[in-house]
C-alpha cells in the first residue's frame, strides 16, 4: 500500500527545472516542503528508500504486526506545525499514557508516574515523601525553563549574515539579531536571577548532579535520568547531560507540557499527515529516488542533483534532511567547500549507542512486582506507559555505558520497553502485541565481535529478553519474531551517519549557534541556494519539525530578496 502511494518514476520528476529540491522524504524534509509547497513554489521531495517517513516510520515488517521501526514516541512535534499544516484533518491521531511511565524493581517494588499529580505523589511516597514533595516543584522548574526556550526552537537562530549583501540586507540581519536577543533578555528578566542560575546549572551539569540535588531515592532519579541519555553515549555522570535531559520534556501532547503519547497507526502516521499536507499543498514526493551527488557550479551554486540512475533534478535551491556528514562530505564534490568548514562537519560527533528491537509477541507481560490485582490478562496501568527495565539506579546506567566505552554492548542494558498496541488495535492482530525496545549501550563496533555476525546479534538480542525475564518471567517464550536495528543498521537502512538517532550528538558544544558548525547554524551553507533543514541543524534531533518548517522560512526570505 505505502509503495503504491509513494512511487514516482524519474519521468515524472526531471520534466522540468523546479522551484526548490528537498533530499530525503524524512519528517523534517516533508516538513519543509510543505511549506515551500504552501508559497507556491514547485517543490519534489525525493526519498532514497521505497517509503516515506526517514527515523518516523511504519513497517509492516511481520504479517499483521506495524512498527514504528526506528522512533516510537512522539511529544517534540512542534505545536506550531501541528496547527499550521493542520495535521489533525491530515489523520494525525495522538494517544495519550496515563500513567506514562513505569519502573519495575528487583525487590518486588515499582514507580508509577505520569500527568496524574495524586498518582504521583502516591507513587512516589512509596520511596520517599521528600521526594514526593520535591517532585511538583521540580517539573514546575523544568516547565518554566521550556516555556523560556519555546521561541529558540521555533526560529532561526540569530547568525551573522554570510557573504556579500546589501545594506539593507546587513540592516534587516542586525535588527532580527538585536530583537532575538532582547526578547530572550526580556523572557531571562521574566525568570528572575535564581531561576536563570538553576537554567545555567541545568544545561552544563551532569544529570546525576541535577537529580542528586532534587532528590533522594534510586528509583525514582534513575527513572528521569533515562530521559538523559537517551539515543547518546553519554552517562549520567557527563556534563551537559542535564540539557538532554530537558531536551526530551520539552513537548506536549495536546496542550500538556512533557506528555508522550503514541500516534495512531504508529510514528510513520506523523510523516504521512505531514506528507498528505505537502501534497495537497503541490509538492510533488518521490520514493526510490536516491541522490547520488549534488550539481554545483563554477561559482559555487547549486544547479540540482544528480541521481544514483543517472537522472538530473534541476533546482537552484536544495533542501537537505541527510545528515550534515551525508550532506556535505559524501554528496556535495571534492573542492567545493572550505577546508575549515569541512573540518568542522568531519570532527563532528555522530557516535551512538543505540539498538532498537522491534518485537511480535503472542500476550503482555506479567510483572513480578505487580500486585495480582495488576497482574490479570488484559493490559494494566504497568502496560500503558515507558517500562524502565534495568534502571533500578544512576549506577546501573553508568555502569551500562562504561561497557560501551568500553567497547562491549552493555552486560545489563538500560532497555525503555513501550507497547504501542495496548492503546492503538491498528497495529497488531488480536490477542496480540507489538513491543518496542530501546536499548543502550551498544557500540557502532564491539571490540569482541561483529554486528554482521547472525550469532553475535542474536545473543545480544536474547540478553535483552532474558534481562526482561527477571522482571516478567516467561517473557521470551511470548517473542514470535523480531526486527533489530544496531548502530550500523540505522546508519545502513535509516541513513543516519554512525548510527546517531539525533544527525549528531547534542552536546552542548554542538547547539544553537553551534549546530551543525559555527557561523553556519542559519540552515544556510558555503554553497549557494543549499540548505540544511533535517536534526543536524538547530533545533536538533526528535521527531520536532522545527528544522524543516525554519528552514523553509530561511529559504522563502532570501527568495523574496532576488
Amino acid at each position: 500500500m505505502w509503495r503504491r502511494q509513494f512511487s514516482s518514476t524519474a519521468t515524472a520528476i526531471n520534466h522540468k527545472k523546479w522551484d526548490a529540491v528537498v533530499i530525503g522524504g524524512g519528517h523534517n524534509g516533508l516538513t519543509a516542503a510543505a511549506y515551500l509547497a504552501r508559497a507556491g513554489l514547485s517543490v519534489v521531495v525525493l526519498e532514497r528508500r521505497h517509503i516515506i517517513g526517514g527515523a518516523a516510520v511504519t513497517e509492516e515488517l511481520i504479517p499483521g504486526f506495524k512498527f514504528s521501526r526506528c522512533s516510537y514516541l512522539q511529544s517534540l512535534l512542534r505545536p506550531s506545525v501541528i496547527k499550521e499544516l493542520e495535521l489533525e484533518r491530515h489523520g494525525l491521531k495522538l494517544l495519550s499514557r496515563n500513567p506514562s511511565s513505569f519502573t519495575p524493581c528487583l525487590d518486588g517494588r515499582y514507580l508509577l508516574l505520569g500527568p496524574d499529580k495524586e498518582l504521583n505523589r502516591s507513587e512516589i511516597s512509596k520511596f520517599s515523601v521528600n521526594d514526593a514533595d520535591a517532585y511538583p516543584r521540580y517539573e514546575s522548574q523544568l516547565e518554566s525553563f521550556c516555556k523560556f526556550l519555546d521561541p529558540i526552537l521555533d526560529s532561526p537562530t540569530p547568525e551573522n549574515i554570510e557573504g556579500a549583501s546589501s545594506f539593507g540586507d546587513k540592516m534587516k540581519n542586525k535588527l532580527y539579531r538585536s530583537s532575538f536577543w532582547s526578547g530572550c533578555l526580556h523572557r531571562a528578566v521574566s525568570l528572575g536571577q535564581k531561576d536563570m542560575v538553576d537554567f545555567m546549572d541545568l544545561l552544563l551539569s551532569p544529570a546525576s548532579k541535577v537529580l542528586n540535588n532534587w532528590f533522594e531515592s534510586d528509583v525514582l532519579k534513575a527513572t528521569l535520568a533515562t530521559d538523559a541519555v537517551i539515543g547518546s553515549t553519554a552517562s549520567v555522570h557527563t556534563p551537559g547531560s542535564g540539557y538532554v535531559l530537558l531536551h526530551h520534556v520539552m513537548g506536549e501532547t495536546n496542550g500538556d507540557r512533557g506528555v508522550w503519547s503514541y500516534v495512531e497507526g504508529g510514528m510513520g502516521s506523523v510523516s504521512l499527515s505531514i506528507n498528505h499536507a505537502a501534497k495537497e499543498a503541490g509538492a510533488c514526493i518521490a520514493t526510490s529516488a536516491e541522490v547520488s551527488q549534488l550539481i554545483i557550479d563554477d561559482t559555487g551554486a547549486v544547479q540540482g542533483v544528480l541521481l544514483s540512475d543517472g537522472t538530473e533534478i534541476q533546482s537552484s535551491i536544495v533542501l537537505s534532511n541527510a545528515t550534515p556528514y551525508k550532506t556535505f562530505v559524501e554528496l556535495v564534490p571534492d573542492q567545493k567547500l572550505p577546508d575549515d568548514f569541512l573540518c568542522t562537519v568531519k570532527n563532528s560527533d555522530y557516535s551512538s549507542g543505540t539498538t532498537k528491537i522491534n518485537l511480535a509477541v503472542d500476550k503482555l507481560p506479567k510483572f513480578d512486582c505487580c500486585s495480582s490485582n495488576m497482574s490479570h490478562e488484559g493490559a494494566g496501568p504497568q502496560h500503558a506507559g515507558t517500562i524502565h527495565i534495568g534502571s533500578e539506579s544512576m549506577e546501573e546506567i553508568h555502569s551500562a555505558c562504561q561497557d560501551a566505552l568500553n567497547g562491549l554492548p552493555s552486560r545489563r542494558p538500560v532497555i525503555e520497553m513501550t507497547i504501542p498496541s495496548v492503546l492503538d488495535k491498528t497495529i497488531s492482530p488480536p490477542g496480540k502485541h507489538v513491543i518496542n525496545l530501546f536499548v543502550q549501550y551498544t557500540p557502532y563496533q564491539p571490540s569482541d565481535g561483529s554486528w554482521e555476525d547472525t550469532t553475535y546479534r542474536e545473543l545480544f538480542a536474547k540478553r535483552c529478553f532474558s534481562l526482561i525475564d527477571e522482571y516478567a518471567p516467561g517473557f521470551s517464550s511470548s517473542v514470535l519474531g523480531y526486527d533489530m536495528l544496531t548502530p550500523p543498521d540505522l546508519e545502513r537502512v535509516i541513513g543516519l551517519t554512525g548510527g546517531n538517532i539525533f544527525h549528531g550528538a547534542m552536546g552542548l558544544d554542538s547547539l544553537f549557534l553551534m549546530r551543525p558548525a559555527k557561523g553556519w547554524s542559519s540552515y544556510k551553507t558555503p554553497l549557494r541556494g543549499l540548505y540544511l533543514c533535517g536534526s543536524g541543524a538547530h533545533p536538533g534531533g526528535g521527531v520536532m519539525g522545527a528544522p524543516g518548517r525554519n528552514a523553509a522560512h530561511v529559504v522563502l526570505k532570501d527568495i523574496k530578496k532576488h
